[in-house]
């Protein structure tokens, strides 16, 4: 990623309305009967989340906001993963506590996945990503 190119204006508060998006998930998840995680992944906001991201990955790629869209896609796909690993384990009736404690710690994460790329995007800092060819 070439962080010598800058975003747009309107690329840096497109950012902030996706993650503004998932704390919507997030907060009304925890305001509501929804888990996190499930209203993190199966909620409008999230989804239209995520649709935006990769609707314009294209316009931030090679600025610090690619970061950002990676942060928030693998986010949401992690979770999801999450999720069929816990519905598994509720399945198996003997997993079921595995189970609780994997929803309990993956929300957990996503919230702190969500504060810390808004906190950075707010600094104006990319995400540090894994490099894995992506």
């Amino acid at each position: 990623m070439n962080s010598a190119l800058t975003p747009t204006p309107g690329m840096v508060r497109l950012t902030h309305l996706i993650y503004g998006l998932h704390a919507f998930a997030v907060v009304s998840a925890l305001l509501g009967s929804a888990t996190i995680i499930l209203s993190f992944i199966a909620s409008l906001p999230s989804i239209v989340a995520v649709v935006l991201n990769y609707w314009n990955r294209g316009a931030v790629r090679g600025t610090w906001l690619e970061s950002h869209f990676r942060w928030q896609i693998r986010t949401f796909w992690w979770t999801l993963g999450w999720v069929l690993i816990a519905t598994l384990l509720v399945i198996t009736i003997i997993g079921i506590p595995f189970a609780l404690l994997a929803v309990l710690v993956v929300s957990a994460w996503v919230v702190y996945r969500v504060a810390r790329g808004w906190w950075r995007l707010a600094d104006e800092l990319p995400m540090p990503l894994p490099t894995d060819g992506q």
